[in-house]
């Protein structure tokens, strides 16, 4: 495992405060020296990760190359541990994030408490690096691509007989396709993650979802 990824699951460690928390730490600190780390993109879910790392290949860019680390939070309900240990009374790290709509509260809060902004709404966020998708991941990308490109990707990861079969369950079939697929992509672990990497490689991108594509110019420029 190369630095970043032990930075990544050092930070995760320290911040889940278990048995090995001290350790952690000190592992976290020594890396974060060591690697010359410029900032902490700090996400909900590992498809968010999977998604900003994707997207940035895109663009020819390897943001653990550049000293950007993605960290998934395991839930936005964490965030706040995670701004306190690497922010400006932690470690110091620059910080970038995103999260989903229904989420904007746990970030703006955490970012409030560590003495970054004062009754931070969406557009005071965003200078600071941090960015709300309109509902969540997986619609930014749909609606960037369209339902029928979307379903394309679907019908090449071998899943179109199994999406057609989810559409006609009961709860589903007053849904608009746009929903079905949101739905479709969160019913097996891992899929998710999957589907971030395949429909940001299907994007164009010139019409890369605003949220990912502000974050990682921020990142490039921070």
């Amino acid at each position: 495992m190369d630095a970043m990824g032990r930075f990544r699951l050092a930070v995760v460690e320290w911040a889940a405060e278990g048995a090995g928390a001290s350790a952690a730490a000190e592992i976290a600190r020594e890396l974060a020296v060591g690697t010359g780390l410029r900032a902490a993109v700090l996400v909900e879910g590992v498809s968010d990760q999977v998604a900003l790392d994707a997207l940035a290949a895109r663009h020819g860019r390897s943001l653990d190359a550049e000293g950007i680390v993605v960290i998934p939070l395991g839930g936005a309900t964490n965030i706040g541990r995670f701004v306190h240990l690497l922010g400006p009374q932690g470690l110091g790290v620059g910080l970038a994030g995103l999260c989903d709509a229904g989420e904007e509260g746990h970030f703006s809060r955490a970012l409030e408490r560590e003495g970054l902004g004062h009754d931070l709404a969406r557009a005071d966020m965003e200078p600071l690096g941090f960015y709300v998708c309109v509902a969540d991941l997986e619609e930014e990308l749909i609606r960037s691509l369209g339902t029928k490109t979307v379903q394309q990707v679907v019908d090449a990861q071998g899943d179109l007989r199994a999406f057609r079969i989810f559409q006609k369950q009961p709860a589903q079939r007053e849904r608009d396709v746009e929903r079905q697929l949101r739905r479709f992509m969160g019913t097996i672990s891992g899929r998710k993650s999957q589907y971030a990497r395949s429909l940001v490689d299907a994007l164009d991108l010139t019409r890369a979802p605003r949220p990912l594509d502000r974050l990682l110019a921020h990142v490039s420029a921070s």
